[in-house]
């Protein structure tokens, strides 16, 4: 998914989790990705790729047994002090009990207070190294609390 648009990466790589769901029936299946995505800024808020790629899998993951992980390896993720998010199928219940909305922080470009909010941002500080950013995408089986 290197240089893919954020909505992109995130359509396929959970396109590609429940393949592998259908594929392993009753099995837990992880997806591991790696490289750094492109995500245009269409707000002021703060943020970056890797908290937008998540704000992105809210909506999609929804009373799924899923957890969708993303961070910058170097403690950094855009204008952010976050190094990235992470979301379940429970994300967007919890945001609507706040009173968040997701598709109006994606459009002000401001994932980051979106996950602050719910506690999910991933704030790690600097880390002294960049080996590109990695996405972590887990589905357990429905049975699965």
């Amino acid at each position: 998914c290197d240089d893919w648009n954020f909505q992109k990466a995130a359509e396929y790589l959970l396109g590609r989790v429940e393949e592998l769901r259908k594929e392993n029936p009753g099995k837990p299946v992880a997806i591991l990705s790696g490289g750094e995505l492109s995500c245009p800024v269409t707000g002021d808020g703060m943020g970056g790729r890797n908290q937008a790629f998540v704000l992105d899998c809210v909506g999609k993951i929804v009373a799924q047994p899923i957890i969708v992980l993303s961070g910058g390896t170097d403690g950094i993720d855009g204008n952010s002090p976050a190094a990235g998010a992470i979301a379940d199928g429970q994300s967007l219940e919890r945001a609507r009990v706040l009173g968040l909305d997701p598709e109006d922080y994606q459009r002000r470009s401001d994932s980051f207070h979106f996950f602050e909010k719910l506690g999910d941002a991933i704030v790690t500080g600097p880390t002294g190294t960049n080996v590109r950013d990695l996405r972590l995408l887990l589905a357990y089986p429905d049975a699965h609390p």
